[in-house]
């Protein structure tokens, strides 16, 4: 059978001239960034920064395409890559208002975290996991005459709740932070849901365009940390008083701003912006520290040592106790000075894994470790934390 002839009506018209010339710049600037990618990419492979692999990953990893997503995160910090991704995410905001997936616009001038609004893969599992995790912390540190205090620091979205404008918060969170919280405290744990202390302040507890609580937040928690602290009949030492002065009002750069690509555009272009007066902290002079040696006539061992002078709390944990002052609010209240091991990203894992193997923990342990969690790392996939045995105390 024969194929009938194409009719002239639909016979697609010559390009013309202007197109077929168009057409070939576009081919070669396509083909050049094509191949400017490639090579920007190709340089992290030689240069082996990339891990194809991470070191712990298993079946349920693969089948999520949680290894895929991690190369092309590793991918993407080529420079081209990046470069391309910095100019849309300001073209998305500028045009669209969009801040890109990890970040979530509120109300006029209010940023949140898009993981708080985000319900986990096996929520419940890894939340008895980490739940297990604490016990098995408290009763080792217990075998050594150490105590624990574990304080769960709310989602913004959650007592910012007002200034979401429509944003959606899984009805599943609800009750998250404060059934893991019961549960520790069912189990003998010391611990404490900070959600009924920021509650009350509302958004005046935390900044605008960043995931942390402000100076009010802070503040809040540290009192009611500390108060718990001296209610359980543990003495902070080494004794500190502390002056408290405002700073004056400078512009607090907001993480969320960062998370979201927008950093770097000029100021008047980011979203915007908050000034804080940032609380100054001064120790008073003489009054605590250095006083029991002064007694005692330098007679204890301890001090011949040094060691009646190192804090005998320890605070691990994220960001939150890093800002806003977290760490002097907190000394301040309990009229001592507190060793932080807190860092930047630790989440739940990562800043107890490194201070339990740190020399500041095996060779001059606390008496006391506080544990600074947030809400939205309880149901994140669990990172195990080892504790190395230690000495069993005799008290």
């Amino acid at each position: 059978m024969s194929t009938p002839p194409v009719s002239a009506a639909h016979t697609p018209p010559e390009p013309s001239a202007m197109a077929r010339r168009a057409s070939r710049w576009a081919g070669s600037a396509l083909a050049a960034v094509l191949c400017a990618g490639l090579l920007s990419c190709g340089w992290l492979v030689y240069a082996g920064k990339i891990d194809w692999l991470p070191a712990r990953w298993t079946r349920e990893d693969a089948l999520h395409g949680e290894l895929t997503h991690l190369l092309a995160k590793q991918l993407s910090n080529a420079w081209l890559p990046d470069q391309a991704a910095r100019l849309e995410r300001a073209g998305s905001w500028l045009l669209l208002g969009d801040t890109g997936p990890r970040v979530r616009v509120g109300c006029p001038g209010w940023l949140f975290l898009a993981e708080e609004l985000q319900v986990n893969h096996h929520a419940q599992a890894n939340a008895q996991a980490k739940r297990a995790a604490v016990l098995a912390i408290r009763q080792a540190l217990a075998r050594r005459g150490i105590g624990l205090l574990v304080a769960v620091v709310p989602d913004k979205s959650r007592i910012a709740a007002n200034a979401l404008c429509g944003l959606t918060r899984p009805p599943e969170l609800n009750t998250r932070a404060a059934l893991w919280v019961a549960s520790l405290q069912q189990a003998g744990v010391n611990a404490i849901d900070l959600a009924a202390t920021l509650a009350p302040l509302g958004t005046a507890a935390y900044l605008h365009t960043d995931t942390h609580w402000n100076e009010a937040g802070a503040r809040a928690a540290a009192q009611v940390i500390a108060a718990r602290i001296v209610a359980s009949g543990f003495h902070a030492t080494p004794e500190q008083a502390y002056s408290a002065q405002p700073g004056p009002m400078a512009r607090r750069p907001g993480d969320l701003v960062h998370l979201a690509g927008l950093d770097w555009l000029p100021l008047r272009w980011q979203p915007t912006p908050e000034s804080v007066a940032a609380t100054v902290f001064t120790e008073v002079p003489g009054a605590g520290a250095g006083q029991g040696a002064a007694t005692k006539g330098g007679d204890d061992l301890d001090d011949l040592l040094g060691d009646s002078q190192l804090p005998n709390v320890a605070l691990i944990g994220t960001s939150f106790s890093r800002n806003s002052n977290f760490l002097g609010f907190l000394q301040q209240a309990l009229g001592a000075k507190i060793g932080s091991f807190a860092r930047d990203g630790g989440k739940f894992s990562g800043s107890a894994r490194e201070y339990f193997a740190n020399p500041a923990f095996t060779q001059t342990p606390p008496k006391l470790v506080l544990w600074e969690i947030p809400e939205r790392d309880l149901q994140t996939p669990y990172e195990p934390i080892t504790l190395a045995p230690g000495p069993v105390s005799q008290h």
